[in-house]
This record gives structure tokens, C-alpha cells and sequence, in this order.
């Protein structure tokens, strides 16, 4: 998700600076019009945060098999729109869902695969295995399962160093940082002429 999430936006970033006002609505209108889409073809699943979904994910009700890309799908759209938006509940449902499914393809109990693919889905987005396994840990109360929740986290941070290793907020913390420098030099340099 990371690594996706950030090669689309330094592409759209290069695109929109011709432009910068048009293109940005242009994209924004087409994420949205895509994350409506998904929505509906859903049911309606993938609207707003997933706490619903992984709650109802953690107490056991399977999820539907595909409920995890439609999601993914929806908060990468989300992200890459420029509308700021969540990743923090998205990403326990995207895992909830993830973790339903492979429950459901083990045959093991749906709500502690949920509660697995929560810690290591969390963890590979954030690449923060202690904050996922102690935030999982903290929303369910379930101290059954710590053992594994931390493998799962582990798991998940190791599988997405792997994959890319800068952290997403240390990646969006830099683009921000160097908007902020560009801007000061902006501001501060002579007018032409």
C-alpha cells in the first residue's frame, strides 16, 4: 500500500504542476467518482472508516472474500486524491477483511484471523510493529492472543521493509517539508525585473 500509495502521488505531483488548481480537481473528481463506484458495487461496504466491518470481523461475522481489495482499492484512492482522509481506520479494516478471508480459506476462527491481519496489515502500512500490536491490542482488550499478535506485526513490518523500505509518514513528512521549503523560497526571493 505504502509504496503503491507513494509512486502514484509523486506522479500526480509531476503531473498537476503544469496546471496545479485544474489538475488537482480533475484527480480528485476521478478518485472520487472510482471510490463511489466501489462503494456501491460493495454494497455499500466500503463507505466511511470499516470500523463497523472490523468490528463486526473481530466478533466472528466473516467478511466477504473480496471486501479487503475493494477496500484496499477505495483508501488508496482516497489517499492519492489529495483530499486528506484516514489511513489509520482503513488500514485495521483492509487487514480485518484480509485476515476474514484467510480465515475462511484456513478454516481457522474468523475474528482472531481478523484480529492478525489487523496487526500485520497495520504494521506493514506504518512500518511501526510495536504501535500496531499495542493499538490492537489496546482496541480489543483480548490478551489471549498476544503472542501472536506480535508475530503477525513483525511479520507484516518485515514483509514491507521488504517491499519498500522508507515508512509512509516519513515519505509524506518529506514532501511536506520540502512544500514548505520551496514556498519560504519563494517568498523570500526578489521579484524579477
Amino acid at each position: 500500500f505504502s509504496l503503491l500509495a507513494l509512486k502514484v502521488m509523486r506522479r500526480i505531483r509531476r503531473w498537476n504542476a503544469l496546471q496545479p488548481l485544474p489538475r488537482t480537481l480533475v484527480v480528485a473528481a476521478v478518485c472520487g467518482l472510482a471510490v463511489a463506484v466501489i462503494g456501491v458495487a460493495s454494497g455499500g461496504l466500503t463507505f466511511g472508516t470499516g470500523y463497523a466491518q472490523a468490528r463486526g470481523a473481530i466478533e466472528g461475522t466473516p467478511l466477504p472474500a473480496l471486501f479487503f481489495v475493494e477496500k484496499f482499492a477505495a483508501g488508496l484512492l482516497s489517499m492519492v486524491s489529495g483530499i486528506p482522509g484516514g489511513l489509520f481506520a482503513p488500514s485495521l479494516a483492509v487487514g480485518a477483511g484480509l485476515g476474514s478471508t484467510l480465515g475462511l480459506v484456513f478454516g481457522t476462527a474468523t475474528g482472531t484471523a481478523a484480529l492478525l491481519g489487523m496487526a500485520g496489515y497495520f504494521a506493514g502500512v506504518v512500518q511501526a510493529p510495536m504501535t500496531a500490536f499495542v493499538i490492537i491490542l489496546e482496541m480489543t482488550g483480548n490478551h489471549d492472543n498476544v503472542i501472536a499478535l506480535m508475530c503477525a506485526a513483525m511479520l507484516g513490518y518485515g514483509t514491507a521493509r521488504l517491499i519498500s523500505n522508507e515508512p509512509l509518514y516519513h515519505a509524506l513528512s518529506r514532501v511536506f517539508i520540502a512544500e514548505a521549503i520551496r514556498r519560504r523560497r519563494a517568498e523570500t526571493m526578489p521579484a524579477p525585473g
